[in-house]
C-alpha cells in the first residue's frame, strides 16, 4: 500500500510537471517584450546550483544567490565558471541592446542570456518575479522571455535634504528600485533645508547646515502625526540631538557612506546621479557659509530663498571646489546642477552682480544665471561629466551640451526648444511624476495612461529623449514608512511605463498584475498606500435606504471604521459585509495592512436625500460665466475677496485664454441633468477648488496641493440646477477638470449641451 501510494503520488507529480503553464499565472513587472510559457516547473531547492559561462558574470551570479535566498530562504550554491549548472548566466551580445536579456525556463533547468553584466542583474529580476508572490512552491514556470526597454534611463529620485534618510534607508529604496528594472537614482543631497554629503574641504557644510532646529514642514509633520494617530509623521528619533540646550533635527552622509550607497547601486545595475543644487535652493550651504550670498546673510525673496551671488569669483571657487569632491565619489558621465527656482532680486541689487553683468556683457539676471551655469557646466566637462539642470536653464540660453531636466508641465515649449536645439532631455513632469503629490482614487490608472512626450516633436526630436524618470519630495515625508507609502504601489506601475514606452499599454492588462505583487510587498515588509475602495467618494448620496457595500480588492488588507468620528484602531468595528443605513451616516474608515500598520484615514458621508428640484430658468444661453479674480490664493473663500480682473462665457469646464498665472476663477450657471438620479460630480484640481450644486457643496477639493481627483454625489431631479465652481492655482502648472456620471456610470458631457447661464 505504501508504495502504491509512493507511486501515485510521483505519478501526480509528473503529470503537474507536464502541466502547461497558465500564461495569467505569470505576472512579471514590467511586461516583458516577448514571453511563451511551455510546460513544467523547475523546481529550486538547496541543491540547486548557478554557474556563469563568463567570468565577468560572477558577481551577478552571487548576487542571484543572495536575493534567492533573501526572497525565498533557499540557499543555492555558486557552482563557479562553466555551464554545468542548474542556473547558467552567460553573454551574448547579439542578444540586443544594452539592457536585453533572454530567458529561458525549462523543467531541466534556467539559462540567463545577457547583452553585458548590467542586463543579466535585469534578467534576474524576472528570476525573482517568476518565484510565486505568496511564498508558496519554490519553482519557476516553464518560460522564454526575450526583453529589453523601451526608454534608457528610467529614474527614481529621492530628496533627502528636506528629510533625512540612513544610509541602509538609501539602500532599501535602491533594493525595490532594482527589483522593478529601474536604473538610475537621482540623489537630492543639498537643499535649503540640509546640507547632506561631507565635503572635505568645507567640513561646515555638514557640521553647521546638516542640521536644524524644527522648520514648518517638521512641526507640520508632528502636527499630522498627533491629529491623526499615523506614526508615519513622526521625526524619527535618531535623527535629533541636542546641542547647547536645543534640540536640532537632521543628519548626514559621511564620503564613506557615498562610496558604499554608490558600490551598493552599482551591484544592482543602478547609476548615481547626484544634485548638488545652485545657484538657488543654496540656504543650507550660505547658513554655513554667509559670504556666499550677495549680502553675506541667508533669506528669502517673493517666492524662493536667497541665492549664492555669482558675481564673487570666491562663490565659483566654492561651487568647484565642492563639485571636485563629488566628482570623485560618483563615478558616472552624469550630475546634475539644479539651477532651478532661483530668486533673482538680490542680483538686481546686488554691486557684485551689476559688475558682473556689465564685465561679461550680458543682458540681465537670466543671462547672469545662464552665464553661472554655463562656468559650471564648463568644469563638469573638463573633469569628463555632462551636467544636468532642471528646465530653467533655458531661461537666459541653453548651453548646446547640457541635458535638460522637464519637471515644470506648464513649461511646454521647454522640451521642443531644447530637442529642437539638439540637447538631451529627461522627462519628469511634475502632473504625474511627482510622488510627494497626495493619492487619490485615480492616480495609478492616470499615470499609466498618461503619455509624458509633448505633442508635436518630429521624430528627430524624439531621439534626444533619453528616458523618464519619477521625484519623490520630501517637505512632508520625514520616515522610512511615509517614503514608502507615498512611493508604492506608484513605483511598479511607473517602472512598467518606463520600460513599455509609449505603445501596447492596457490598463485592464496590468491591473490583475498589480494586485499579484501586493503579496510581495507584505513579504518585502513595503509600507504600501493600499487601494482606494471602489466606488466609495467624499459624499455619496442615496434616497430612502440603501446597503453600504465595500468590494475591496486586496483581501490581506483589513478595513476598520467607526460612525462617530473617532479614528478607528485595531479594535473598531471590521468590515465583514453590508451595511444597511436609512439615515444619513458618517463613516471614518482606516485599512490595516497585513503586519497591522495603518493607512491613511478615510472619511465619507452617506447622505440620504430627495430628489433636489429643478430650477425654472425663463431664458438662457449656452455654457458657463466665468470670473477671473487676478491674485494669490491658498484657499477658495479668498477669491471673490479681490476685485474682477475679467469676465468670459464658456463652453466647458476650462481656463480661458488670456488668463494669467495669477488666477481665481468662478463658474457660475446651471447644469442639466437628464433624468431623476444619483449623479456622480469628478473634479480634478491643481491647486484647490470646491463644487456647489443648488447651494449645497458637494466637493471639497481646496487648499495648495498638486493634481487631486475627488467624486462626490448628490440626488437631482430631471432638469436645471444651479451650479458653482472654484478654482484658484498659485504658481500657472495648474489643472482643472470637471466630470458628471449618471447612476449608471455612464459619463455625461459638460458642454454647451449640458451647461447654461
Amino acid at each position: 500500500m505504501k508504495r502504491l501510494l509512493f507511486l501515485l503520488a510521483v505519478a501526480a507529480f509528473a503529470a503537474a510537471c507536464d502541466k502547461p503553464v497558465n500564461p495569467a499565472d505569470i505576472n512579471i513587472i514590467p511586461l516583458p517584450v516577448k514571453m511563451e510559457t511551455g510546460k513544467g516547473y523547475f523546481a529550486v531547492t538547496s541543491q540547486t546550483t548557478v554557474s556563469y559561462a563568463s567570468h565577468d558574470l560572477k558577481e551577478q551570479a552571487e548576487l542571484l544567490v543572495r536575493l534567492v535566498k533573501a526572497d525565498t530562504g533557499i540557499e543555492m550554491t555558486v557552482a563557479g565558471e562553466g555551464d554545468g549548472g542548474d542556473i547558467v548566466l552567460s553573454l551574448k551580445p547579439e542578444v540586443g541592446d544594452d539592457d536585453a536579456y533572454r530567458l529561458t525556463v525549462t523543467k531541466k533547468g534556467v539559462r540567463l542570456e545577457a547583452a553585458n553584466p548590467r542586463s543579466a542583474v535585469l534578467g534576474i529580476q524576472t528570476i525573482r518575479q517568476l518565484f510565486p508572490a505568496d511564498g508558496g512552491k519554490m519553482r519557476l514556470p516553464a518560460v522564454r522571455i526575450e526583453d529589453a526597454p523601451a526608454w534608457g534611463w528610467r529614474g527614481m529620485h529621492l530628496d533627502v535634504s528636506r528629510h533625512f534618510f540612513a544610509k541602509q534607508e538609501v539602500m532599501e529604496f535602491l533594493d525595490l528600485m532594482a527589483f522593478y528594472k529601474l536604473n538610475k537614482f537621482h540623489w537630492h543631497l543639498t537643499d535649503d533645508q540640509g546640507w547632506r554629503i561631507e565635503i572635505k574641504k568645507y567640513p561646515q557644510l555638514t557640521e553647521v547646515s546638516g542640521w536644524r532646529q524644527f522648520n514648518n514642514h517638521d512641526l507640520g509633520c508632528i502636527a499630522i502625526a498627533r491629529r491623526d494617530h499615523n506614526p508615519d509623521y513622526m521625526l524619527p528619533q535618531d535623527r535629533l540631538r541636542e546641542r547647547n540646550g536645543v534640540t536640532e533635527y537632521g543628519g548626514y552622509y559621511t564620503q564613506e557612506d557615498v562610496r558604499e550607497v554608490v558600490a551598493y547601486a552599482a551591484a544592482l545595475g543602478i547609476d548615481v546621479i547626484p544634485e548638488i543644487d545652485m545657484p538657488g535652493h543654496m540656504s543650507g550651504a550660505i547658513a554655513a557659509f554667509p559670504q556666499l550670498s550677495c549680502f553675506d546673510q541667508a533669506g528669502w525673496g517673493e517666492t524662493f530663498s536667497a541665492p549664492i551671488c555669482p558675481g564673487k569669483d570666491w562663490t565659483l571657487q566654492f561651487c568647484k571646489d565642492v563639485y571636485a569632491e563629488i566628482f570623485e565619489l560618483f563615478p558616472y558621465e552624469y550630475a546634475h546642477l539644479g539651477a532651478d527656482e532661483v530668486e533673482k532680486i538680490n542680483w538686481e541689487k546686488c554691486p557684485h552682480c551689476r559688475r558682473r553683468i556689465k564685465t561679461e556683457g550680458l543682458a540681465n539676471e537670466k543671462e547672469l544665471q545662464s552665464w553661472f551655469v554655463r562656468q559650471m557646466e564648463q568644469f563638469f566637462i573638463d573633469n569628463g561629466r555632462k551636467m544636468i539642470g532642471w528646465d530653467e536653464i533655458t531661461e537666459g540660453g541653453l548651453s548646446p551640451t547640457a541635458i535638460m531636466m522637464w519637471w515644470r508641465t506648464w513649461a511646454r515649449n521647454a522640451v521642443p526648444l531644447a530637442t529642437a536645439q539638439g540637447n538631451e532631455v529627461i522627462l519628469t513632469p511634475n502632473s504625474h511624476y511627482y510622488f510627494d503629490y497626495q493619492q487619490h482614487a485615480n492616480t495609478l490608472r492616470d499615470l499609466y495612461a498618461f503619455s509624458p512626450v509633448p505633442a508635436g516633436l518630429d521624430d528627430a526630436q524624439k531621439e534626444h529623449l533619453l528616458g523618464i524618470q519619477a521625484n519623490v519630495w520630501t517637505e512632508y515625508i520625514p520616515s522610512r514608512a511615509r517614503m514608502q507609502y507615498m512611493t508604492f504601489p506608484r513605483m511598479p506601475v511607473f517602472a512598467d511605463v518606463a520600460w513599455r514606452g509609449e505603445t501596447g499599454r492596457e490598463w485592464d492588462e496590468f491591473y490583475p498584475r498589480l494586485l499579484a505583487h501586493f503579496p510581495r510587498l507584505d513579504r518585502f515588509g513595503v509600507n504600501y498606500r493600499p487601494l482606494d475602495l471602489p466606488g466609495v467618494y467624499a459624499v455619496n448620496s442615496f434616497v430612502g435606504e440603501t446597503s453600504v457595500v465595500w468590494d475591496y480588492p486586496l483581501p490581506a488588507v483589513e478595513l476598520r471604521y467607526t460612525t462617530d468620528g473617532t479614528i478607528p484602531d485595531r479594535n473598531s468595528q471590521p468590515y465583514t459585509g453590508p451595511i444597511h443605513i436609512d439615515e444619513t451616516t458618517e463613516f471614518t474608515i482606516r485599512m490595516f495592512r497585513p503586519d497591522q500598520s495603518a493607512a491613511d484615514i478615510i472619511r465619507t458621508v452617506y447622505r440620504k436625500e430627495e430628489y433636489r428640484a429643478a430650477v425654472e430658468v425663463a431664458e438662457y444661453t449656452p455654457g458657463l460665466k466665468c470670473v477671473w479674480h487676478e491674485g494669490i490664493f491658498n484657499r477658495c473663500a479668498q477669491i471673490e475677496t479681490v476685485p474682477i480682473k475679467a469676465e468670459y462665457v464658456v463652453e466647458a469646464i476650462v481656463v480661458p485664454k488670456g488668463v494669467g498665472g495669477k488666477r481665481g476663477l468662478v463658474y457660475t450657471g446651471y447644469v442639466e441633468v437628464p433624468v431623476d438620479g444619483i449623479y456622480t460630480f469628478s473634479l480634478t484640481s491643481d491647486d484647490g477648488s470646491m463644487l456647489y450644486i443648488g447651494g449645497e457643496m458637494v466637493i471639497d477639493n481646496d487648499g495648495p496641493h498638486g493634481p487631486i481627483t475627488i467624486d462626490g454625489q448628490i440626488a437631482l431631479a430631471k432638469g436645471l440646477h444651479p451650479i458653482k465652481l472654484y478654482y484658484f492655482d498659485m504658481d500657472n502648472g495648474g489643472v482643472i477638470c470637471l466630470r458628471l456620471f449618471d447612476a449608471a456610470g455612464a459619463e455625461i458631457a459638460l458642454d454647451i449641451s449640458t451647461l447654461r447661464h
